[in-house]
């Protein structure tokens, strides 16, 4: 199964992708993760990247697109993957279109979660990272089992990311309506493209979210 999964930051996609790819038994790739490595790594596109995430901007399409092709070599990607968050913009979808067409494959499913902009705003703020492992939680949906520790490693002292304070946030919501939602008009024709309401229940979103893509199974 080959899926991209889209929508604003905080619809919950960091939690849906885990669900999808445990079921399918698939890769997932998030070029944010890809990204966050290279800026520990500080490489030099992390020193380049963490300048323009930091502000809640967009990397460069041919970038993000060569990071993704090189992903998508991997031996663990042949059988299917799940695409978090990617394309972003218009024409890193004409990209991938074409790099799918170098590896001979297709998309089987494209999800669109969607989330009133100010419950996004709520989540974000509430949003912590585990600076050793980079697991993600919500402290008001989806908060640790022990304040400030790390379910996953153990970690003592979650921290918020810079790009999920307030000024970050607004600026990362606005980008991602000037140049991510108009991808739903370019995957529409397709007959991918499943439309989720995301401001619910997690497993009922998870199970509106295996419907649409149950035909592609």
């Amino acid at each position: 199964m080959r899926i991209i999964l889209l929508g604003a930051p905080g619809v919950g996609k960091g939690t849906q992708s885990k669900m999808l790819c445990e079921h399918y038994a698939i890769p997932h790739i998030s070029t944010g993760d890809i990204l966050r490595q290279h800026v520990q790594d500080k490489t030099e596109l992390g020193r380049k990247a963490e300048a323009l995430m930091s502000k809640g901007q967009l990397v460069p399409d041919d970038l993000i697109l060569a990071l993704v092709e090189d992903r998508l070599s991997e031996e663990d990607a042949a059988a299917g993957f799940l695409l978090d968050g990617f394309p972003r913009t218009l024409p890193q979808a004409v990209g991938i279109d074409a790099i799918l067409g170098r590896h001979d494959t297709a998309i089987d499913g494209i999800i669109a979660i969607d989330v009133d902009q100010k419950v996004l705003q709520s989540r974000l703020v509430a949003r912590r990272s585990c600076p050793q492992c980079g697991t993600v939680y919500n402290l008001v949906i989806a908060p640790p089992k022990v304040n400030d520790i790390c379910d996953v490693c153990g970690h003592k002292g979650l921290v918020q990311r810079d790009d999920d304070k307030p000024a970050t946030i607004r600026e990362r919501l606005e980008v991602y309506h000037q140049h991510t939602a108009p991808l739903l008009s370019y995957y529409r024709p397709s007959g991918l493209l499943h439309e989720i309401d995301g401001d619910g229940n997690v497993d009922e979103i998870f199970q509106s979210i295996m419907a649409a893509l149950s035909p592609a199974e």
